[in-house]
């Protein structure tokens, strides 16, 4: 009977060894927000966190937004070409670039810029044993290193979604005003008149999120990470893998709960 309780011995495993990491990455986010909570704060690290996340993850999300924007509208022209329905490209393209596109590209952006580098300087801080330095020196691993960098991360990132969005729209605007002859001053009316406020802010509250989750696989898969150089690099890569993984899955939630009816 082997043959039958092996995959099902292999089946349990796995959603064992799932469930238990599971377990350890909600401990250690809670663990982080406990620190977040509580005195000391290092605002030099802080700062030095907010421009290398959100300062310098500017021209990758711009750039991206962009060229999605210019996409988006070609697209939603071609399809509503078959139905006469061209005249719904400025609306599809801003409310589709403030919820979903903006934040869901802006935010697999910034995990694969951002998750990868937190944790490969963290894990190499732990493989040269200068994170065991600094408990040493008395000094909380957790709160000097992961606090920052995920509070920063939370805040640049909606700063870096509505950026995106606005240059999103503007990809939009560029493609259907030289390309696809749309009049300028009809494209932005068209624009502002079927985008609302909950549009925009839902998708800022999904760049929080977001940006958590990156800043937090990160740290994790940094703090967490193996020796040597082999375990530099699987917690590279495990940080965007999973960072990117739970943004979409977020994002799903995210939207269910914004706008499912």
């Amino acid at each position: 009977m082997t043959w039958v309780t092996s995959p099902l011995a292999a089946l349990g495993a796995l959603v064992l060894g799932l469930l238990a990491a599971t377990g350890r990455v909600a401990l250690f986010a809670a663990s982080a927000v406990s620190h977040i909570l509580r005195p000391p704060f290092y605002a030099r690290a802080f700062l030095q966190q907010l421009v290398q996340i959100g300062w310098l993850s500017l021209p990758v999300v711009g750039l991206t937004a962009l060229f999605t924007g210019g996409a988006l509208a070609l697209q939603i022209y071609a399809g509503g070409a078959r139905f006469s329905a061209e005249e719904v490209v400025p609306s599809i393209v801003a409310i589709g670039m403030v919820r979903e596109l903006g934040p869901v590209l802006g935010g697999l952006m910034v995990a694969a810029r951002v998750a990868s580098s937190i944790a490969a300087e963290i894990a190499t801080m732990k493989v040269t044993e200068q994170i065991d330095a600094l408990v040493t020196l008395s000094t909380q691993p957790m709160k000097y290193l992961t606090v920052p960098r995920i509070l920063a991360a939370t805040l640049a990132m909606p700063v870096l979604v509505g950026v995106g969005d606005a240059i999103g729209i503007m990809g939009g605007y560029l493609v259907g005003t030289t390309r696809l002859d749309f009049n300028p001053a009809a494209y932005l009316k068209n624009t502002t008149d079927f985008l609302e406020f909950w549009d925009v802010a839902s998708g800022l509250v999904k760049g929080a999120v977001f940006g958590f989750i990156v800043a937090l696989m990160g740290c994790y898969h940094g703090m967490t990470s193996g020796r040597g150089a082999e375990g530099v690099g699987a917690a590279t890569k495990a940080a965007v893998v999973s960072a990117s993984v739970l943004i979409l899955a977020a994002n799903y939630l995210l939207t269910e709960a914004f706008f499912a009816a």
